[in-house]
């Protein structure tokens, strides 16, 4: 299965209670807010047709954007205050920008020579946190980093640190994008909880992605508990039973009304709906968007 984790290197079941049964959200705890898309769901596609797309996602219901990695220079081919502009003309509000951590690893059969200079944290947090900061963005997130080893771990809480000090100076509020590798032993710990007590709060906070979370056997609702008001971002996505298939939300197992109903707790403020390369992203958003306007 193609997932963003594997496109990027970065490499039991949920509590029941939290996993089966209702999946969607309460009205209370969600439908009073913006609902988002993050445009990795058009990798390789958004491109292509970078306005038009975005008309779509408007038309969808969709009101808020969280950009990644473009083949394209800059944010889609244009400067950050034109591609700002862009998305206020729309009717869209254009909330946090994805950079990766590091360079990528090849994989395999991986031609990186069509691939344009991908800005990192590692050697260009200056200029990452300088373009989200022109751009007017609120947010910048590290869509990943390299923690498979104990040393990769401590290198990426260097990076992570200096990218988040940069940023608070800025006036950017720093965040990191989870998998489900973060909650995985590396020598002993999980790279998640050195992140979170390694760094401070006032410097780190976190996107959780709730569907990856989920795979890795975590509870959102306990993560809420245990660093409370430390998540104003979320990725929103739904899987299968066996958590091998990533899947429109409302057609898998996870019980986003139990954690929509700790939203709170959690500081959740910004919910963006992500499907890793779907067969058609479009009609994925259309059938997310329809599950959670489903409660209204």
């Amino acid at each position: 299965m193609n997932t963003r984790r594997r496109f990027l290197q970065q490499s039991s079941a949920f509590l029941a209670s939290s996993v089966l049964a209702p999946r969607f959200l309460s009205a209370q705890s969600f439908t009073s807010r913006p609902v988002g898309i993050q445009l990795f769901t058009f990798f390789g596609k958004f491109d292509q047709d970078v306005k038009g797309n975005l008309q779509k996602i408007a038309e969808l219901g969709y009101t808020e954007i969280e950009s990644a990695f473009s083949m394209l220079p800059g944010f889609y081919g244009m400067k950050g205050k034109e591609f700002m502009a862009l998305n206020k003309d729309l009717g869209l509000n254009w909330v946090s920008h994805h950079v990766v951590g590091a360079p990528l690893k090849p994989r395999p059969g991986m031609d990186m020579s069509r691939f344009p200079k991908m800005i990192n944290l590692r050697d260009d947090a200056q200029q990452a946190v300088d373009n989200a900061a022109e751009a007017g963005v609120k947010y910048l997130v590290c869509a990943n980093t390299p923690i498979e080893t104990k040393d990769e771990v401590s290198a990426s809480v260097a990076s992570i640190y200096k990218a988040a000090e940069l940023a608070k100076k800025a006036g950017l509020t720093f965040c990191y994008h989870n998998h489900d590798a973060e909650f995985k032993l590396v020598d002993g710990q999980k790279a998640f909880d050195v992140f979170a007590s390694q760094i401070p709060a006032d410097l780190l906070k976190f996107e959780l992605d709730l569907g990856w979370a989920s795979k890795a056997g975590v509870d959102p609702v306990e993560l809420f508990k245990q660093h409370p008001g430390r998540f104003p971002l979320c990725h929103i996505k739904d899987f299968d039973s066996e958590f091998k298939n990533i899947l429109p939300v409302g057609e898998g197992v996870i019980n986003y009304k139990r954690i929509f109903d700790a939203a709170k707790s959690g500081g959740l403020e910004h919910f963006f709906v992500e499907h890793d390369f779907p067969k058609d992203a479009f009609e994925s958003l259309r059938i997310s968007k329809k599950a959670l306007d489903a409660i209204l």
